[in-house]
């Protein structure tokens, strides 16, 4: 078995969610490189959809954003953005949104928007663009994120999607009738709300990873299920289709290998 790295099996852990009968709200990234992998793999009839309006698209590369003619070239047909979310993303068309961001606490809501006072930010960040309502009317959410305190933080200086609020229940309460996010993939194991009070738990460890690993890369003391599940290593397949994937993008956009 070859060897991975921790954002491979990341995105290989995210790719596997992934079925057939989904219809997927893609981010630029790493959710980009989850959903075509899963295309490219056990997931051929997978419906991808992408913030410009692109349906049921099929890039050869990874897109570079949003409106990369990849995407338009590719894909079954091209719809305004007022029609995306209004039919598609409010209709309740949309199966699966795939997420990341720069910062995450213990429930799940993300933050894209600033770090330190928004009047007065350390960093300004690029902001929301439709992952507000990804977040918020998709069936349910997967996040991809590389694990570390200054991501996994105790608490967000803003947020801009709004995963479980403080707790279970909170999106009930606001009308909210999607799952929200339902699985968290970073690149040393995979979080899941816990049933009863929404907080992130870790269920699964990316192979050779300990759980002192995962704490230390986290800015709250971190839950872990009664049995913690070690993710299964990535297969030769898995590799192979994802690390081609990424030669051809580095090709296409002219970045040396």
């Amino acid at each position: 078995m070859s060897a991975y790295t921790p954002n491979e099996i990341m995105t290989i852990a995210a790719a596997r969610l992934l079925t057939n009968e989904d219809v997927c709200f893609v981010g630029i990234g790493n959710p980009s490189a989850a959903c075509n992998l899963a295309r490219l793999t056990h997931a051929p009839k997978i419906t991808l959809i992408y913030e410009s309006g692109t349906l049921s698209t099929r890039p050869t590369v990874l897109p570079l954003s949003i409106g990369d003619g990849e995407l338009c070239d590719t894909a079954l047909t091209t719809v305004s953005v007022p029609e995306m979310f209004r039919c598609w993303l409010q209709g309740g068309r949309i199966t699966i949104g795939f997420l990341g961001g720069a910062q995450i606490d213990r429930f799940a809501n993300l933050n894209t928007t600033v770090v330190g006072p928004y009047d007065a930010p350390k960093v300004r960040l690029p902001g929301g663009g439709g992952a507000p309502e990804i977040a918020s009317n998709c069936g349910q959410i997967f996040i991809t994120m590389a694990m570390g305190t200054r991501a996994f933080v105790d608490r967000l200086p803003f947020i801009t999607s709004f995963g479980h609020g403080k707790g279970k229940g909170d999106r009930a309460a606001l009308g909210l009738k999607t799952k929200g996010p339902t699985k968290v993939m970073t690149d040393l194991c995979v979080l899941e709300p816990d049933p009863d009070t929404a907080e992130l738990t870790v269920v699964s460890l990316h192979p050779g990873v300990t759980r002192d690993q995962v704490q230390a890369g986290c800015a709250w003391p971190l839950r872990f299920a009664a049995d913690v599940a070690e993710t299964p290593a990535a297969t030769e397949q898995e590799l192979s289709v994802l690390r081609d994937l990424h030669a051809r993008t580095k090709q296409a956009h002219g970045v040396a290998a």
